[in-house]
């Protein structure tokens, strides 16, 4: 293994495939924040609170900004985590290249870590939820989020010790389905009401989870690229004189 590379590859698609998610938000994901921030100042301005529009500009300009710095964090930090699994899964991943089997795994990952916390618990824009529940949100949030994960990952340990492939097939997703079915039941739903129109939360949440989507597929794509350039998995060859 070269460990520099390796490094090198994981940390560095992560980091593009954020910032490219930040970049395409701009576009597609923002403008539903921009709606739903206005219906909020909106009432705001109703209820007699006064707002400085230039300052509250300025702030969302910062935000979007900023949306991009987060969204190259983010993504370095799960090509960490999808270089390391990567490395351990790449020879049983199906697939003719590396590039194919990246986008095998990140296609599950997106699964597991987003789309099946999302059915739960699924994103609003910045005007819906109550500050003072954001704790207990982000709890819900990151309890289904570890279900889903550690459920998965024991499963796969569990897939690899059984022998039959047909009990593969049908056990491993059966039992990953009643862990999810139980969390829905008993997890608490939002306490949070929505208080904007329902379409532009759905609008939201759709183009949101294609962005989302959108973001782990490209991290696939690019690290499969990039293994299948340098190899990382290979050890290096010392040349005697």
């Amino acid at each position: 293994m070269k460990t520099i590379t390796f490094i090198v590859v994981s940390l560095l698609s992560g980091a593009i495939a954020g910032a490219l998610l930040g970049l395409i938000n701009q576009i597609i994901v923002e403008p539903f924040n921009d709606k739903a921030i206005g219906i909020e100042t909106q009432r705001e301005v109703n209820a007699g609170v006064d707002i400085d529009p230039l300052q509250q500009s300025h702030y969302r300009m910062w935000q979007k900004i900023g949306e991009i710095v987060a969204g190259t964090i983010f993504g370095t930090s799960l090509g960490a985590l999808v270089g390391i699994v990567f490395v351990y899964t790449r020879n049983r991943l199906p697939g003719s290249n590396n590039q194919k089997k990246a986008l095998i795994l990140t296609g599950l990952m997106f699964f597991v870590l987003f789309l099946i916390p999302a059915l739960k618990y699924p994103p609003n824009p910045p005007a819906v939820g109550n500050p003072d529940t954001i704790y207990y949100r982000e709890t819900l949030y990151i309890a289904i989020l570890a279900i889903s994960g550690f459920g998965a990952l024991g499963l796969a340990l569990f897939y690899r010790k059984l022998r039959d492939k047909q009990s593969k097939k049908i056990i491993v997703p059966v039992i990953y389905v009643v862990v999810i079915a139980s969390a829905f039941a008993i997890l608490p739903p939002n306490p949070d009401k929505i208080t904007i129109p329902m379409d532009l939360v759905l609008s939201f949440r759709i183009v949101s989870g294609f962005t989302i989507g959108i973001f782990w597929g490209l991290l696939g794509v690019i690290l499969g690229t990039f293994w299948d350039k340098t190899k990382p998995h290979e050890t290096s060859k010392l040349v005697s004189h």
